[in-house]
């Protein structure tokens, strides 16, 4: 039998952005600008190319501007019309959601990604559910997440998107147990949030995009405080790797991951986005040649 189709997903906001102060003083992490649209908006486009239809985003205070960015403009959209720059309008009106498709709730302690998810609990019902993380930002000519339901309709179960890590690297990620590889998926018999370099079970690490049961909600219920003090999403997951559990399966993706959520990867992602712009990449890789050229000299 099929699993039940993925409809809604969650998209947890409601850190603070620390790592970008000062700019994060004002405006939320999540609506800085990736060459010309925000972090939150590629999220966006991605779930809705996997045919998401109801959008859960859990915040805190201080996120007003990240709510009003998906309202309508109705000023913005007259003079943009009056001025006759019909493709500009277009472009604003695909930011805009339907009345009801998005439903904002408050995680009032920042307890953690495990606690954000459960705050989504009593929307998400029993059914399964997707959940984005807006700092991973990924370059696919299929979207992650389009890939990730396409996978998922054969497995059922959980499925995280997983890939491979430099060795020491894998203390900063969520990493796999590997029970079965299968190449594309693999099947978990374990996860383990954040471990010491020389104990993680395999360099698979997952990244934020996940498809979930709402079994895991259950075990979120249930669960502690885990790695650094918070409720770790990882923790729940685990718990379906077991007999009873439903099953977890990392699922390699194709495509290139960028980490927002740090300065270098921001920095990093601008310029491969930009590069692959049509209408940038002349003019920018120009920039970049000379730029280069400009630090060999110096050298």
């Amino acid at each position: 039998m099929k699993p039940k189709k993925v409809t809604k997903a969650v998209f947890p906001v409601a850190g603070l952005g620390t790592r970008f102060l000062p700019a994060t003083k004002s405006i939320p992490k999540e609506i800085m600008t990736l060459v010309d649209r925000p972090l939150i908006q590629y999220a966006i486009d991605e779930a809705r190319s996997a045919g998401i239809k109801d959008f859960i985003f859990v915040t805190s205070r201080g996120k007003s501007a990240l709510e009003d960015y998906f309202d309508t403009a109705p000023e913005l959209e007259n003079a943009l019309k009056k001025s006759g720059k019909e493709q500009l309008l277009e472009i604003l009106k695909s930011t805009n959601m339907d009345s009801g498709a998005i439903a904002y709730l408050r995680q009032n302690r920042p307890l953690g990604l495990g606690h954000a998810v459960w705050c989504a609990r009593k929307l998400i019902g029993d059914e399964p559910f997707a959940v984005l993380l807006p700092d991973d930002v990924i370059a696919a000519e299929k979207p992650c997440l389009a890939q990730m339901v396409e996978a998922y309709e054969e497995t059922g179960g959980n499925m995280v998107a997983a890939m491979e890590v430099a060795p020491e690297k894998a203390s900063s990620y969520g990493v796999l147990d590997i029970g079965e590889d299968m190449g594309a998926i693999v099947r978990a018999k374990g996860m383990v949030e954040k471990p010491k370099a020389d104990e993680a079970p395999s360099n698979l690490a997952v990244i934020g995009r996940y498809i979930l049961s709402p079994k895991v909600l259950n075990n979120l219920n249930r669960l502690k405080q885990g790695a650094g003090g918070e409720i770790q999403l990882t923790d729940a997951i685990a718990e379906e790797t077991g007999p009873d559990g439903s099953g977890v399966f990392g699922f390699r993706f194709r495509g290139m991951r960028y980490d927002c959520g740090s300065k270098a990867g921001f920095l990093q992602a601008t310029v491969a986005f930009g590069l692959s712009r049509p209408d940038l990449r002349d003019e920018f890789s120009a920039y970049l040649r000379d730029m280069m050229a400009q630090l060999r000299a110096a050298e």
